[in-house]
């Protein structure tokens, strides 16, 4: 049995955070209602590369999800998402605050009809605020952050990753947040609740302690391209034969082991090597250090004296090497899933293993609209009455 077998969740949520969310509860079992617009539907399904006009991401970030097509904005879909909602666990949704109020779904609206409906409601800025009404997206997070400001080298412009990370780490934390609110509401037989969640706030959290630092002690950090203030060395470093590979030393012990596996034991009896601060006040020697020797070997050479050294490396990988990799292939963080249109696709696999309730990828993500008149005639409608709300342009 997996182990959110019995919870329902709406899924009202577009890029990218929130249909993550879904995703983590329904690759552990949540019976996951993917709710979109008849005409378009999420704009997940626009993004990101597709073959032969099908995308691909969708197919992930959607997979284990039942899809229906509603316009909440007309009276009679906002009835038939009431109804859902008095049969649902979880809504997670994330429009701009007041939307569902306009609409009269409102989560104190919903929680008359289901007491015990938690409300996960995921925007940029938060649900108050001078911001709350400001459009929001992951780019302008990662730049409130503080991530911006230190990712890129120290005289270059603040740089922005080329993924969603903000959204991502957000999604992930949502999904935490929901589980937590199910606990709290069996231990509190049924009481149900709502959660605000912004995207900025996640990823502040895992930026680090900087404005403690600020407060504490005045300082306000810097760029300083693939360098750490914490340890030295650590960069990426060019391998003879044209790779990179990444070297870590947040660990004192292997700090040394590095420095002596290049060639330099003389610095780790150094007064400075002793502390990560210590060492990155002598980064460019130990930068320089390192970074020849690497220079000299190829990328192969370079991880297995590594590896007998008992030191920390990684090569810099591109998908291609992830797909090939044989610890990524043998622990299965990537899986192949069957499609009915693509036929067998690889894509990343449940986020964590649970020895005795595992999650599962039970089917790839659907076209819009495609469970309805399923899910419509469970909650009492009859094949006229959806026939009705299609003619009317009310579903999809």
């Amino acid at each position: 049995m997996l182990p959110l077998e019995g919870v329902r969740v709406l899924d009202v949520s577009t890029i990218l955070a929130g249909p993550l969310c879904c995703q983590i509860l329904g690759d552990f079992g949540a019976d996951v209602i993917k709710v979109e617009h008849p005409r378009g539907g999420d704009n997940m399904r626009g993004h990101g590369a597709q073959k032969d006009g099908i995308p691909l991401w969708w197919k992930e970030i959607s997979r284990n999800k039942r899809t229906v097509a509603i316009n909440l904005s007309e009276p009679d879909g906002a009835e038939a998402f009431r109804r859902l909602a008095t049969t649902a666990d979880v809504v997670v949704e994330n429009f701009r605050p007041g939307t569902l109020e306009r609409w009269d779904l409102a989560p104190e609206r919903l929680q008359q009809d289901n007491p015990g409906l938690i409300v996960a409601r995921i925007t940029g800025w938060g649900q108050t605020g001078p911001y709350a009404s400001r459009p929001g997206f992951g780019t302008l997070a990662e730049a409130m952050s503080g991530f911006a400001n230190l990712t890129g080298e120290a005289d270059g412009p603040p740089t922005l990753p080329a993924f969603g990370l903000a959204d991502s780490i957000c999604g992930i934390a949502a999904s935490s947040a929901v589980l937590m609110a199910l606990r709290h509401r069996e231990v509190q037989h049924g009481a149900g609740q709502v959660l605000d969640l912004s995207i900025l706030e996640p990823i502040m959290t895992a930026v680090g302690p900087s404005p403690t630092v600020y407060q504490q002690l005045g300082l306000v950090e810097h760029r300083h391209g693939n360098r750490s203030t914490n340890n030295a060395p650590r960069n990426t470093y060019r391998t003879s034969d044209g790779s990179w590979v990444a070297v870590s030393t947040s660990a004192q012990a292997i700090a040394e082991r590095v420095m002596r596996l290049v060639g330099h034991p003389e610095v780790v009896d150094t007064d400075w090597f002793a502390t990560g601060r210590g060492r990155f006040s002598h980064v460019d020697e130990l930068d320089r250090y390192v970074g020849e020797w690497i220079a000299q070997r190829t990328r192969t050479e370079v991880l297995e004296a590594f590896a007998e050294a008992g030191a920390a490396v990684a090569p810099v990988y591109d998908a291609a090497d992830l797909v090939a990799d044989p610890h990524v292939r043998e622990t299965k963080m990537l899986t192949t899933v069957d499609d009915p249109d693509l036929g067998e696709v690889l894509m990343h696999n449940v986020l964590w293993r649970m020895s005795a309730t595992p999650g599962r990828i039970r089917y790839t993500g659907r076209d819009l609209g495609a469970d309805t008149d399923e899910v419509l005639a469970e909650l009492g409608y009859t094949a006229d009455d959806v026939a009705e709300l299609r003619t009317a342009g009310t579903i999809g």
